[in-house]
C-alpha cells in the first residue's frame, strides 16, 4: 500500500514578498519623458537642482518635484557637497524585488539619445565647472603646495603611490601620462620607471611649476602639454600607465575622466588613483578649490567598469585631518 506522502505533490515555492507601491512609485516614475532624460543625464554625473533646471529649461519647484518623485522610486540619490545638494542615479539595489525591472529600465533609458538643445546646455553646465575650477588654479598656483598640506601632504600619499606604481609595473614601461601633476613631485617616479613621461594640465601656471622642477633635477623624458584629456596630444599615446593623483575632486566628471583615460591606455594598461575619500569639511571648497567632497569607493568602481576597466590593488590611509586616503588601480583589459 502506498503511503499518503509518497504521491502528495510537491510544494509551491513560497512567493515573494513584494511591495505594491514600491512598484506604482517605480513606474510612475517612469512614465514622464522629462525624467527619463533626468536619469540619462545623471547615468555618469552629479548635478545640483540649479544645474538641471539650466540643462533643462525647467523650473526649480518642477525640477524638485521631478526629483522627488525619481528619489522614492529609488532611482536617485542625493549628496551634500559643501552648501548644495547634488543628484545621481542610484546604486542597483541587489535585494529588492524589483530590481531587475529597474535595471531593464535604466538600460533602456541610456539607449535614448539626449536632443541637441539639452546636450548643448549640459555641455554648458559642465564648460562652467572647467572655468572655475581652471581659474582657482590659475589664481593659487604660487600657494599650491601650502593648499594641498592642508588636506594631504604629497608626504602623506605619494610614497604610497609610489609604491603602488612600483608594484604594477615591476618592470620599467615605454608612456607614462599624468593628468594634473601639481608642482610636478610624482614625475619624478614616472621619470625614472618610463621612457617617455607626458605631464597634462589646463592651467598654464601649474604646467609651468611642474616644468621647472623637471627642470631642475634634468629629467629630460617629460613632455609638458597645456589642455585636458581631449588634446590631441594624446592622440594615439597607448600609455602604459596614467595617473590621477588627487585630481578627481577638482574635475567637472570624474566619470567622464575615466572614459577619456580609457582610450589613451593601451590594451592592459593601468590607471592609478589617488583621491580623497568622502569627507564633510566643506572649507576645502573654498580654501583649495575642491568641486566634489571626495567619493565613495564604490564611485570610483562604477565609473571605472563603465568605463570599460576592472578593478585592480587597492590600498587605503588612515585618516588624517579629517580626511582619508584610497590609492586604486583599474585595468584596461587586454583584447
Amino acid at each position: 500500500m502506498t503511503s499518503p506522502s509518497a504521491t502528495r505533490e510537491p510544494a509551491a515555492a513560497a512567493p515573494r514578498s513584494f511591495d505594491a507601491d514600491q512598484l506604482a512609485a517605480l513606474c510612475k516614475a517612469g512614465g514622464e519623458p522629462l525624467r527619463l532624460d533626468v536619469l540619462r543625464v545623471l547615468s555618469r554625473d552629479s548635478f545640483g537642482v540649479l544645474e538641471l533646471c539650466q540643462i533643462f529649461d525647467c523650473s526649480q519647484p518642477g525640477m524638485s518635484h521631478h526629483l522627488k518623485v525619481l528619489s522614492e522610486a529609488g532611482l536617485v540619490s542625493k549628496r551634500r557637497e559643501g552648501n548644495s545638494i547634488f543628484y545621481r542615479r542610484a546604486f542597483a539595489d541587489n535585494g529588492s524585488d524589483l530590481e531587475a525591472l529597474q535595471r531593464t529600465l535604466l538600460e533602456t533609458v541610456d539607449r535614448l539619445p539626449l536632443g541637441a538643445t539639452t546636450q548643448q546646455r549640459l555641455q554648458a553646465v559642465q564648460a562652467e565647472r572647467v572655468l572655475r575650477s581652471r581659474q582657482f588654479f590659475v589664481d593659487n598656483a604660487a600657494q599650491f603646495r601650502q593648499q594641498q598640506e592642508l588636506i594631504a601632504a604629497y608626504d602623506v600619499y605619494g610614497p604610497q603611490a609610489a609604491d603602488m606604481l612600483a608594484s604594477c609595473f615591476p618592470q620599467d614601461g615605454a608612456v607614462a601620462l599624468e593628468v594634473g601633476p601639481g608642482d610636478g613631485a610624482f614625475l619624478i617616479e614616472l621619470a625614472r620607471k618610463f621612457k617617455r613621461v607626458v605631464a597634462l594640465d589646463n592651467a598654464a601656471p601649474m604646467l609651468m611649476r611642474a616644468r621647472q622642477t623637471a627642470a631642475h633635477l634634468k629629467l629630460a623624458n617629460i613632455e609638458f602639454v597645456l589642455g585636458d584629456t581631449h588634446s590631441a596630444a594624446l592622440d594615439n599615446l597607448n600609455a602604459d600607465c596614467a595617473v590621477l593623483n588627487m585630481v578627481l575632486h577638482h574635475v567637472s566628471s570624474p566619470a567622464e575622466l575615466f572614459v577619456d583615460l580609457h582610450k589613451v591606455l593601451r590594451s592592459g594598461g593601468t590607471l592609478i588613483v589617488t583621491e580623497l575619500c568622502h569627507h564633510n569639511q566643506e572649507w576645502a571648497q573654498q580654501a583649495c578649490g575642491d568641486v566634489w567632497l571626495g567619493f565613495e569607493p564604490e564611485e570610483l568602481d562604477a565609473w571605472a567598469h563603465a568605463a570599460g576597466f576592472v578593478t585592480g590593488r587597492d590600498v587605503y590611509l588612515a585618516q588624517r585631518n579629517g580626511f582619508r586616503l584610497q590609492i586604486r588601480q583599474f585595468v584596461k583589459p587586454a583584447s
